[in-house]
């Protein structure tokens, strides 16, 4: 049985303050903004569809790493990763598909490294499926999913096995980078990225993405590692009244307000860029399924009423678009 709206966002706030932060690529607050921006940069034929459903796919962003943590989904884990030094290969000779994975690396082997790109590459071809079957709830669940983890792919430390800053005395870094500076910073983000557009090879593109993406691993630690080298350890963190260190519901540290200012200017538009990069594959994705699909009228699926409700809402949040800003959604802060 299908939940009412107000259903789905209650149960969606109790499993995100359930939720731990650890691995929860972008935090709530960067998740749900690539999928908002995402179906704004849709072309019309497509956008129209997307736009009844635009709360839906925004807060379903999340909805991955829920099933991760507070469902204990085992199989949901590596979906969302893949440490490339882990695997005994370059990057360029991993098996380029889901189905040539399998036949090369056990499933042990492919839940301890991580499955991410082939998992990008499942949920587009469930996607395309989906739209051509004209199936909505699958449509809006599988689109949501997949920008969930085409974020994760934009988030670089999802890509390492340094992945929390642990190997080289950077640990919680990763909350740090993800959540907190997106939450401090993100109100001067832009998020006016270009038009969707076709992807005649979703699998190249998938590891181009990845491969952009792991690149700029090094960069993000290696400018973090400097900051410490200039900033005592007591004066990177908060502290509370009695001293300790300030804590986050997920436990994790709240860095000094002074010193993420620092380490967000000393990295200077690093975060935005790997966000709008994350939203314009999303786009692009989205889009390329419903190619893939004879491009159906998925505007059919909704009722003229529903069109003709959002359609000034729509006019409103592109004019925003326009100046690269979005619609205040009040997520749940992290930080």
């Amino acid at each position: 049985m299908l939940l009412s709206s107000a259903s789905r966002r209650l149960l969606l706030l109790v499993l995100l303050l359930a939720t731990p932060s650890l691995l929860f690529a972008w935090g709530a607050w960067s998740h749900q903004r690539i999928n908002r921006a995402a179906v704004l940069a849709l072309p019309p034929a497509l956008r129209t569809f997307f736009y009844n459903h635009a709360d839906f796919v925004t807060e379903e962003a999340v909805m991955p790493d829920a099933r991760k943590f507070v469902l204990r989904d085992k199989a949901e884990g590596p979906r969302h990763f893949i440490d490339l030094e882990a695997y005994p290969v370059p990057l360029t000779q991993l098996p380029r598909t889901a189905a040539e994975a399998r036949s090369r690396y056990d499933a042990a082997t492919l839940a301890k490294n991580g499955t991410l790109p082939w998992t990008i590459q499942e949920n587009l071809a469930q996607l395309t499926q989906a739209m051509k079957n004209g199936r909505k709830d699958e449509i809006l669940f599988l689109a949501a999913d997949l920008g969930h983890y085409l974020g994760d792919a934009q988030m670089p430390l999802h890509t390492s096995t340094n992945h929390n800053g642990q190997l080289t005395g950077q640990t919680g870094i990763h909350a740090f980078f993800e959540g907190q500076l997106p939450e401090l910073f993100g109100a001067t983000y832009r998020f006016n990225v270009g038009p969707a557009t076709y992807l005649a090879d979703p699998v190249a593109e998938t590891w181009r993405l990845l491969a952009e993406s792991h690149a700029s691993a090094d960069t993000l630690l290696a400018v973090e590692r400097r900051l410490q080298a200039q900033v005592p350890e007591a004066d990177r963190y908060e502290h509370d009244a009695q001293g300790a260190l300030r804590k986050t519901q997920f436990n994790d540290d709240y860095h000094a307000r002074a010193y993420a200012t620092r380490y967000h200017q000393a990295l200077g538009s690093f975060v935005e860029r790997r966000l709008r990069v994350a939203v314009q594959s999303t786009a692009n994705f989205w889009y390329t399924a419903w190619v893939n699909a004879g491009q159906p009228d998925l505007s059919q699926l909704d009722s003229d009423y529903t069109t003709r409700s959002n359609a000034r809402n729509l006019k409103h949040e592109l004019r925003l678009l326009q100046k690269g800003q979005l619609v205040d959604l009040k997520t749940n802060p992290e930080f």
